[in-house]
């Protein structure tokens, strides 16, 4: 009874220290990650319904970081191993650009309780999420994928086909809401005799049934709260109505026009088409400010507030923050001189 006593005492601290090995990165963040700039006051346009924290520009980054992970984690295994992904560098740059954005939202209104709630849990469970995948992948995943040879096996080419999939998927949909058992289907229904293939069938066939019992338990708490707004209200010039999927007219205001726009990835590919054409943005969403991302070979760029290399890929990810006004001129100038705009970030 004792020896069980002891064991169960050890398999208690253990789990203790991992509880709060993983909170450790919301402390650091709460202690040392606040900014002190005051807001800026601005008038804004739109109606009050209409508005939205400007602060969230910069703190929707934190979720991208994790959509660009798994981008970058596909284009590792298209022809490569999981085992050289650099999973803790993942993890590191989230808590990294949450803590860099997280002092610029002190000058943009701050941080919202349920953001700063949200942002918290969503980095957690990405932590636990990539120290679990790093320590099988870099265990028993690096043996049998030695033990397979340079030659990859059908599972090694599915389970690619399926991260990259995924990675798309997550530019517009929130996770929880991908079929995680029709990809284990697949595997069971793909594998072979070969080492390989079983393995990869186990292991990732448990992964994808664990998120599929896990998405359920999310979507089941987002439809308890609401999901997020898929819409919102702008003020624009120089645009002639041409009818785009996804932009409403809604009425004449002494400053431009005032429409209501999609959000998220189709936002981004909006407002480019738009700028494009010449249309200028003057608020968006009650808002002044507004951040984007960009993609170069450079490691550096002009009034980059973060910049990072991305994986599998060579080039590098830059945060650049920017007056809303600036948005429709700065577009067309990256687009004249070949940058490419990789998100927009609204609120």
């Amino acid at each position: 009874m004792r020896t069980f006593g002891r064991w169960l005492g050890r398999i208690l601290l253990v789990l203790l220290l991992c509880v709060m090995g993983l909170l450790a990165p919301v402390g650091y963040t709460e202690l040392t990650c606040q900014g002190d700039a005051a807001p800026q006051p601005y008038d804004a346009i739109l109606a009050p319904e209409h508005h939205r924290a400007e602060s969230r520009t910069y703190l929707t980054y934190p979720e991208w970081h994790i959509v660009h992970a798994y981008d970058d984690y596909a284009q590792v295994i298209a022809t490569r191993d999981p085992h050289d992904f650099g999973f803790l560098r993942s993890i590191a740059g989230f808590w990294s650009t949450l803590c860099e954005v997280t002092r610029v939202a002190s000058a943009h209104g701050g941080v919202p309780r349920d953001t700063k709630q949200m942002v918290y849990v969503i980095g957690v469970s990405f932590t636990a999420e990539l120290l679990l995948k790093a320590a099988y992948e870099e265990s028993l995943g690096r043996v049998v994928a030695a033990l397979r040879g340079p030659e990859r096996a059908p599972l090694d080419d599915l389970s690619a086909a399926q991260a990259r999939s995924y990675a798309s998927f997550l530019q517009q949909v929130p996770w929880y809401r991908w079929d995680f058992t029709a990809d284990a289907e697949a595997l069971e229904a793909a594998a072979t005799d070969r080492l390989r293939d079983r393995e990869r069938r186990l292991a990732l066939g448990l992964e994808y049934r664990a998120k599929a019992a896990y998405a359920q338990v999310i979507a089941a708490a987002v439809e308890t709260v609401g999901a997020d707004a898929l819409t919102l209200r702008m003020i624009v010039t120089g645009y002639a109505g041409q009818g785009e999927e996804g932009l409403e007219v809604i009425a004449a205001r002494d400053a431009g026009l005032e429409v209501e726009t999609i959000r998220y990835r189709a936002l981004t590919y909006l407002l480019q088409d738009l700028a494009a054409r010449g249309v200028n943005f003057i608020e968006i969403a009650g808002n002044d400010d507004i951040m984007l991302t960009v993609i170069s070979e450079s490691p550096t760029f002009d009034a980059a507030r973060s910049s990072m290399r991305r994986q599998g890929y060579g080039d590098y990810r830059h945060l650049v923050g920017l007056k809303v006004r600036d948005l429709g001129a700065r577009l067309r100038r990256y687009r004249q001189d070949g940058i490419r705009v990789e998100h927009i970030h609204d609120y």
